[in-house]
């Protein structure tokens, strides 16, 4: 049994994609991140950066103690090597899957993360800041186009945590002002991937826990610690 801390957020999402598409039992610890759950001590004992998501294994494959992780990317490489899927043991496809997971980590995700928060989230509108990270995000998404063209998937043919940990960022594309119809491969990716029965199975469990973080309470702990 896995014990998953959650949020429905894009990090969140990656987790829950590959938990349903494998089938592991899990049980959803919520972490209302907009009224500062991810700060309690028993969470920080798990999370020691105070973000979620991070998950308990109960049942290792060394069976020995459970073993706890904190970092989207982390666990999806921990999962697919516990499971012994969605990462290829072929060591050109599973270097190309790494390489991917790391680009949606190192780059894709925070970048992302600035245009929500400058177009979403601030309190007030910086014209510079949202060109920035808007234009940051279209150069993101132009890369990820031109990386599906001709491949079925990121790391090719089939689908890896490479896909599962970028689907969720390209989810909120109207937010971040992009038109998927100016990424004609990576629509096709993102619809395909989006009809996918373990898809809308991940999203549906986020669906209670959905709630508004843009008060002033929600800002406060999601902007406001040093």
């Amino acid at each position: 049994m896995i014990d998953l801390y959650y949020w429905p957020t894009p990090n969140g999402h990656k987790v829950t994609l590959f938990l349903e598409e494998a089938g592991l039992p899990y049980t959803i610890h919520p972490v209302n991140i907009g009224q500062g759950e991810q700060f309690t001590p028993a969470f920080l004992a798990i999370s020691p950066n105070n973000k979620m998501p991070a998950i308990v294994d109960h049942r290792p494959a060394d069976g020995g103690l459970p073993i706890s992780l904190f970092e989207s990317g982390a666990i999806l490489l921990y999962l697919a090597e516990k499971t012994g899927r969605f990462l290829s043991d072929d060591l050109r496809t599973r270097n190309v899957t790494l390489e991917w997971l790391f680009w949606q980590m190192g780059g894709l995700g925070p970048m992302l993360g600035q245009n929500h928060h400058f177009n979403r989230y601030a309190p007030e509108k910086i014209p510079y800041a949202i060109e920035r990270y808007v234009n940051e995000t279209h150069r993101l998404y132009r890369v990820l186009d031109q990386r599906l063209r001709g491949r079925a998937f990121i790391a090719g043919d089939d689908y890896s945590i490479a896909d599962m940990a970028a689907y969720p960022w390209i989810v909120p594309h109207e937010t971040q002002q992009m038109d998927l119809a100016e990424f004609p491969d990576l629509k096709r990716w993102f619809d395909a991937i989006a009809a996918r029965e373990a898809t809308q199975r991940a999203y549906a469990v986020g669906a209670p826990y959905r709630s508004d973080t843009t008060s002033a309470e929600a800002r406060k702990h999601l902007f406001g610690q040093r």
